[in-house]
C-alpha cells in the first residue's frame, strides 16, 4: 500500500483521557462518519492521556455534555499515551501546552504535526485552504499539518491556548469546556472531511 492510501492517525491528548480528549475524539468521529460514511475516508481518530489510567470510564458530566453536542460516549475508556501512539500519529492535538511538550518528549520527530487544539484552530484562520478539496481525507490531514506548521511563524504561543481541565468540577464547567472543545474541533474536522469549512454543524440540544 502506498503512503497516499494508508490510514492516517488523528490523535487528541489530554491528562486523564476521561473529559476533554474523548469529547474531541467522539465529536470528530461523529462528524467524520456523518460526512464520509462508516469508513470515515481512511481516518483513524483516537484519544489518549498523559496521566491516564487504562480502562477508566469517561467522566459522567463530560459524557452528558458530549451527548448534548451530538457525540456518543458509549464505550469510551481511558488509554495512556504511549511512544508508539505519539510516533504513528499524523496530527496530534493536545488540550494544553504542557501536554504538547509531553507528546514531543515521547515522539520528538512529531514537532511539525503536534499542536494544542486551540493553537491549531487559531492557525487555521491563517491557512490558505486552496487545493485541499481536491485531496482525499488522508492526504488532507498530512497537508493540513504542513500548512498549520508553516503558519506558526506568524503565531505566538500563549497561555490562552490551554483548555481548562473540568475533572472534579460541576456539570456546568464540563458543559462549558466541551463547548470550547467543540468550537475548536469543528473547523478542523470540517477541513479534514471536505477541504472546506462547510460541513453542517450538529446542533447543541442544550
Amino acid at each position: 500500500m502506498t503512503r497516499s492510501l494508508r490510514t492516517v492517525h488523528l490523535l487528541f491528548v489530554c491528562a486523564a483521557n476521561v473529559c476533554r480528549s474523548p469529547v474531541a475524539e467522539r465529536l470528530a468521529l461523529a462528524w467524520a462518519h456523518e460526512t464520509l460514511g462508516p469508513g470515515a475516508g481512511g481516518l483513524s481518530i483516537a484519544s489518549a492521556g498523559v496521566q491516564a489510567r487504562a480502562g477508566e470510564p469517561m467522566d459522567r458530566y463530560s459524557a452528558a455534555a458530549l451527548l448534548r453536542l451530538g457525540g456518543d460516549p458509549a464505550g469510551a475508556t481511558a488509554r495512556p499515551l504511549t511512544p508508539e501512539m505519539a510516533g504513528r500519529a499524523d496530527l496530534v492535538l493536545t488540550m494544553t501546552r504542557q501536554q504538547r511538550s509531553r507528546v514531543l518528549e515521547l515522539a520528538p520527530r512529531g514537532l511539525r504535526h503536534t499542536f494544542t487544539l486551540l493553537e491549531a484552530a487559531e492557525l487555521l484562520d491563517l491557512v490558505d485552504l486552496s487545493g485541499l478539496e481536491r485531496l482525499g481525507p488522508p492526504e488532507r490531514v498530512r497537508e493540513l499539518a504542513v500548512r498549520l506548521d508553516r503558519a506558526r511563524a506568524h503565531h505566538r504561543d500563549a497561555e490562552s491556548e490551554d483548555i481548562e481541565d473540568p475533572i472534579g468540577r460541576r456539570a456546568s464547567v464540563h458543559q462549558r469546556v466541551a463547548r470550547t472543545v467543540a468550537d475548536a474541533v469543528y473547523p478542523l474536522i470540517a477541513v479534514v472531511c471536505t477541504g472546506t469549512r462547510e460541513v453542517p454543524r450538529p446542533a447543541d440540544d442544550g
